[in-house]
């Protein structure tokens, strides 16, 4: 087994925290996986299942087993007139499958471009952005029981998908581990462009490709978002909250700018980077942690910080926005 002792992971996380396991576990494939955990580390041993490192705060050192797993592979399992069904092994980083999948047309995927992470962490966390929510195109997850070491196999609705969540990070998250995903794509070009900056940069081209979607998609991460190699970070700190359209009106009665969109159950979704910047943390700092100065969502450790200090920024930003505002903003940021 490609098993190391007390090796740091700060290499292995995107707020760059220099903390220890006490073993790390490379996996390169299903036997790899099933040897580790009929062995006596994994029997006497806590462990955690880490994909790309973009979602995790670490406050202290992992009493246990990091495992990470590094299965790649893609292939096509069928395809019909209108789809092509494409699985993607766990361990295959996120932005490099969509690409390849976007370089073929296969459809759906592009807005979700230059996301940080795997697939296997993407139904995990139900990843989204511009519209899109990778719910909307997976077919099938294949899992490994832990306990019973048996492949079981959820189909889309068995995995409860929902806002920034999935029965795998909450019911079943000590359950399982996932080998692979399969999605359902398109092969005719339906394009979700409604987004205001994919919009913006796309009004003035004729014949729209999905390779122009990810392309504006990039463009847009890129100059929003910090990069995680120069500026330590997680992506988006917080989830935007959902309330009632009671609470939206009482709000807007007294911040006539915000930003609100009806959900499917006739409440909500406020945009958690506003409330953050109306309420004076964009640009703001202490103890090396700050919210990014373009991107308020975003919590950077910009001078090497500890977890427990990002952890301690994140809740007097949790605090400032329920006194200013009455909302509770959740952390999309997994604490270990």
């Amino acid at each position: 087994m490609d098993l190391k002792e007390f090796q740091s992971i700060k290499e292995y996380n995107t707020f760059n925290i220099d903390v220890k396991s006490v073993y790390s576990f490379f996996s390169y494939n299903d036997e790899d996986l099933i040897t580790f955990l009929k062995s006596d580390i994994a029997q006497n041993n806590n462990y955690y299942i880490l994909g790309g490192g973009s979602n995790v705060l670490f406050t202290e050192d992992y009493k246990g087993v990091i495992v990470f797993i590094r299965n790649k592979g893609i292939e096509i399992i069928r395809e019909d007139e209108d789809f092509v069904y494409v699985k993607a092994q766990a361990g295959e980083v996120w932005d490099d499958f969509v690409d390849y999948c976007v370089s073929n047309n296969y459809g759906g995927l592009e807005n979700l471009s230059l996301i940080p992470g795997t697939v296997g962490a993407a139904p995990v966390q139900n990843i989204g952005a511009y519209g899109v929510e990778v719910k909307d195109t997976v077919y099938e997850v294949e899992l490994l029981n832990r306990k019973t070491l048996e492949h079981e196999f959820f189909k889309n609705e068995k995995c409860n998908f929902k806002y920034r969540n999935s029965i795998f990070k909450q019911y079943f998250k000590n359950k399982y581990i996932i080998l692979n995903v399969t999605f359902k794509l398109l092969k005719k070009t339906v394009l979700k462009i409604g987004y205001g900056a994919i919009k913006n940069i796309l009004k003035k081209k004729e014949d729209i490709t999905i390779q122009d979607v990810r392309d504006a998609v990039i463009s847009i991460r890129e100059t929003k978002l910090p990069d995680y190699k120069t500026f330590p970070n997680a992506g988006s700190f917080f989830k935007n909250p959902v309330v009632s359209k009671e609470k939206v009106d009482k709000l807007k009665s007294k911040f006539h700018n915000l930003v609100s969109f009806p959900t499917n159950n006739g409440k909500y979704k406020l945009a958690a980077g506003q409330l953050i910047e109306f309420a004076g943390w964009k640009g703001k700092r202490k103890n090396g942690v700050g919210v990014h100065d373009d991107q308020a969502l975003v919590i950077v450790n910009y001078h090497n910080a500890s977890g427990s200090d990002i952890l301690n920024f994140s809740k007097m930003v949790q605090r400032s926005i329920f006194d200013k505002f009455g909302v509770e903003i959740e952390r999309e940021v997994i604490v270990l």
